[in-house]
């Protein structure tokens, strides 16, 4: 019950959120997706990279080339209007050195990426090799919700993730290996039988838990207070 209601007042998929359809792996769909994974990969809040993609969506700049040819008095102007204020000025350069490496190494195309991948953790580390600013965060959030539409496509849960699967009692504290929590979240996943939804689904709602509310212990406002766990450890620690 605890999955059903966690992706029920959590939400899904980021991508979906944004009327990105990845469903059929559209390398134009891919790329938006590329490029919103970069906002979110930030240090900045969720609210103002949904912002900022929605004006890169605004201006109609969501391909490697319409990026390069936008420039950085261009990007800087975008990322201002959507609040990346303090991070504009590197976040453009950074976008035009990815797009440019994009283009030139990998014919604007990040479905040859995967290509080229032999497994899973060569992806990751392909991605990361387009340039400098993106980092295993980035990565992280842009493979997950490609799961099962690339079929490398399948990184380790992020921090949040398991954060916020420890507080619902989905991963015991013995559990450290990344592969074992993920195999062990598979299979939860599958046992819940939750229509309508996927397991990326799933993860999005753990992040956002994560995110939002399990870095505060017992905070106030979670609307996953009755299954939280870490609530029950306190009070029994007192």
């Amino acid at each position: 019950m605890k999955v059903r209601e966690l992706v029920n007042r959590l939400g899904g998929a980021f991508a979906k959120a944004l009327d990105i359809e990845l469903a059929r792996g559209r390398e134009g769909e891919v790329f938006k997706w590329f490029l919103a994974s970069f906002l979110y990969g930030a240090r900045i809040s969720e609210g103002i990279a949904t912002k900022t993609y929605r004006e890169f969506e605004r201006q109609v700049v969501l391909t490697p080339e319409k990026i390069q040819e936008t420039g950085w008095d261009g990007l800087v102007q975008i990322l201002d209007s959507g609040g990346y204020v303090r991070y504009d000025f590197g976040k453009a350069t950074k976008l035009l050195a990815i797009s440019d490496q994009l283009i030139t190494r990998h014919g604007g195309r990040l479905s040859s990426v995967h290509t080229a991948a032999a497994n899973p953790r060569d992806l990751e580390r392909r991605l990361q090799d387009i340039g400098k600013g993106i980092g295993p965060v980035t990565v992280n959030i842009f493979l997950r919700e490609l799961r099962g539409i690339w079929p490398k496509a399948d990184p380790l849960p992020s921090d949040p993730v398991v954060l916020a699967a420890r507080h619902l009692g989905l991963l015991h504290e013995r559990i450290t290996n990344r592969q074992a929590m993920l195999d062990l979240l598979k299979e939860q996943w599958k046992k819940a039988g939750v229509r309508g939804a996927t397991f990326v689904d799933f993860e999005a709602a753990l992040v956002r838990l994560g995110l939002r509310y399990c870095r505060r212990e017992r905070h106030p406002a979670c609307p996953m207070a009755p299954w939280c766990s870490s609530a029950d450890r306190k009070e029994t620690s007192e």
